[in-house]
C-alpha cells in the first residue's frame, strides 16, 4: 500500500514548504528581537576586538612574558570609531541583529528544512546529508571564531594604527568596522569548507590525492599569500598563526581525497 508520501501531489508539498519556512521565520523573528534588545551585550563581543585589552592581545603579552621576545606584546593602542550618517548606528543595529538572529536560529531552521526533504532520501543518503550538514557547520564555527579572535584583531590594529604621516589621523567610521568584521568571519567560514570541497571534487574524479600532493608546495606559496593579505602586518609570526590552520586544512583535504575517489570506493567494494 502506498504511503502517504507518495500519495501528495505537488501543491501539496509546497503547501508543507510554506508551513515549514513559517515555522522557520517565528524563531529567526523571536532571536533577532533578542538580539535587539540585547544591544549592550551583542556590541560588547562585536567590539571587543577593537580594544587593546582583547583576549588575543592579553595572550600574546603572556608569551612574550613567558618566552622572553618583547616583540610579541603588541603596543597599547587606542582607535575612535565614529558615525557619519543619522541613520547608520540603527542600521547597523537592526543588521547586527538580524546576523545574530540567524547563527542562533540556524541549527532550528537547518533542522526543520532536513525534515522536508529527509522523506525524499534512501536512509543511506540521510547519514551522508546529517555528515554533510554536520561537518560543514563545525568547519565554518571553526573558521569564523578563528577570524574573530585572530584574524580581525590582528588586522584592525594594524590598519587602524597605520599611518602614512603622522598629521593624518585614523578615524575609522562604523560601517567600515563591521562590514569589514563581517567579510573576515564569513570569508574564514567560507575557506575552512575546504575539506568539504575536496571531498566532491574527488569523488567526482576531478581532483585526487595525487594531484593535491604534486601541488602542495605552490598551494603552501598560494596560502602564505592569502594569510599576508588578510592579516597585513610585518610580523611573521602573525602570518604563520593564520597560515598553519589553512596549511593543516589543506593536508587534511589530501586525506579526505585519497578516501573519497572512486578508486577508493572500487577498492572497497572489492
Amino acid at each position: 500500500m502506498p504511503d502517504e508520501e507518495s500519495l501528495m501531489t505537488f501543491w501539496d508539498h509546497v503547501e508543507v514548504l510554506r508551513k515549514v519556512i513559517f515555522s522557520c521565520l517565528i524563531p529567526l523573528l523571536l532571536c533577532t528581537v533578542a538580539a535587539f534588545l540585547f544591544k549592550d551585550t551583542v556590541f560588547e563581543a562585536v567590539m571587543a576586538p577593537s580594544r587593546s585589552d582583547f583576549i588575543l592581545y592579553r595572550g600574546l603579552s603572556h608569551l612574550a612574558a613567558l618566552t622572553g621576545i618583547t616583540s610579541l606584546a603588541p603596543p597599547d593602542f587606542e582607535i575612535q570609531l565614529i558615525n557619519t550618517q543619522l541613520v547608520s548606528q540603527f542600521m547597523v543595529h537592526l543588521r547586527i541583529s538580524l546576523y545574530v538572529g540567524i547563527v542562533v536560529a540556524s541549527p532550528y531552521i537547518i533542522y526543520r528544512l532536513f525534515g522536508f526533504v529527509a522523506p525524499a532520501l534512501y536512509e543511506r543518503e540521510k547519514r551522508y546529508a546529517v555528515a554533510f550538514i554536520a561537518s560543514a557547520a563545525l568547519l565554518f564555527v571553526c573558521g569564523a571564531l578563528l577570524a574573530y579572535f585572530l584574524i580581525f584583531p590582528l588586522s584592525f590594529r594594524f590598519l587602524g594604527t597605520y599611518q602614512v604621516a603622522a598629521s593624518v589621523v585614523n578615524q575609522i567610521n562604523l560601517d567600515s568596522y563591521i562590514s569589514t568584521f563581517l567579510m573576515l568571519i564569513l570569508l574564514m567560514g567560507i575557506l575552512f569548507e575546504i575539506p568539504i570541497l575536496t571531498f566532491f571534487l574527488a569523488k567526482w574524479g576531478i581532483m585526487s590525492a595525487q594531484d593535491m600532493k604534486r601541488y602542495r608546495r605552490h598551494a603552501f606559496v598560494v596560502i602564505c599569500i592569502v594569510a599576508a593579505i588578510i592579516t597585513p602586518t610585518v610580523d611573521i609570526f602573525t602570518l604563520l598563526l593564520v597560515a598553519c590552520p589553512i596549511a593543516l586544512l589543506y593536508e587534511l583535504g589530501i586525506v579526505i581525497a585519497r578516501h573519497a575517489s572512486p578508486a577508493a570506493d572500487d577498492t572497497a567494494t572489492e
